[in-house]
């Protein structure tokens, strides 16, 4: 199997996790025991090498983490940058590039089909309105969630507000990218200097100019996204097995 790199965006404060973060990162929190970052140990085998981009309490994930075979990236700029910004610093010469969102426990099955994948395209969340539900109320639901406008399984929109019904599926924090797009991309950000556009909105803006052809991949494998201290117990009462 091709060579693949992981990229996983670790730098935030999870700020809205309140006390859970204020030694460690967001990825570093304990649910059942068990740090988050831990539950996708399993994903991470599938790799070549795994880029871990730090930022916020950057030294103390280091010390955790010591002793792992993780490639560590400093974003210095983390408290004025965001998620695409850290994507684009480690330097990736050869190889297709998968990004994960830090905040994320999925099924490591999803990462096979990252791996087999040869071209660009991320897994999306089938039936994930009846979790979202339990997050937050549907008013909420259209101010945090995103649409998404696939057709023929490639992403037409991705990032932007929901205005009527909502989408069918929903991005889960994983995308891969062929290493040829992955810097395609980087210069455009790079020339572009769009510091603080977030993550989904830099993929929009991509597919807009003809810069990234996105194809998608549904699943109903299980997936939890950590945000707020809702996250974390709904997370809690879910993962009691893994």
């Amino acid at each position: 199997m091709e060579k693949v790199n992981l990229i996983y965006l670790a730098a935030g404060s999870g700020s809205r996790l309140k006390n859970k973060t204020q030694k460690y990162p967001k990825c570093m929190i304990k649910i059942n025991g068990k740090r988050l970052i831990s539950y996708n140990y399993k994903f991470f085998d599938y790799f070549h090498r795994v880029y871990i981009v730090t930022g916020y309490k950057s030294k103390n994930l280091k010390k955790k983490l010591l002793g792992r075979k993780f490639n560590f990236c400093n974003n210095k700029k983390y408290k004025s940058t965001n998620m695409v910004y850290s994507s684009f610093i480690p330097n990736i010469t050869s190889g297709d590039v998968v990004i994960c969102y830090g905040d994320i426990i999925f099924d490591h099955r999803i990462g096979n089909n990252l791996l087999k994948k040869k071209y660009n395209f991320i897994p999306v969340k089938k039936k994930w309105i009846y979790l979202w539900k339990k997050r937050m109320s549907e008013k909420e639901i259209k101010n945090d969630a995103e649409n998404l406008i696939i057709k023929n399984n490639i992403v037409k929109k991705i990032g932007e507000k929901i205005q009527n019904s909502f989408p069918k599926y929903q991005f889960m924090g994983l995308i891969k990218l062929t290493n040829k797009t992955y810097n395609k991309l980087k210069i455009f950000f790079n020339k572009e200097s769009m510091r603080n556009v977030d993550f989904t909105n830099f993929l929009n803006l991509s597919i807009k100019k003809r810069l990234l052809v996105l194809r998608t991949y549904p699943t109903d494998l299980f997936w939890y996204e950590i945000d707020t201290l809702k996250d974390f117990k709904i997370a809690e009462d879910n993962l009691r097995d893994l």
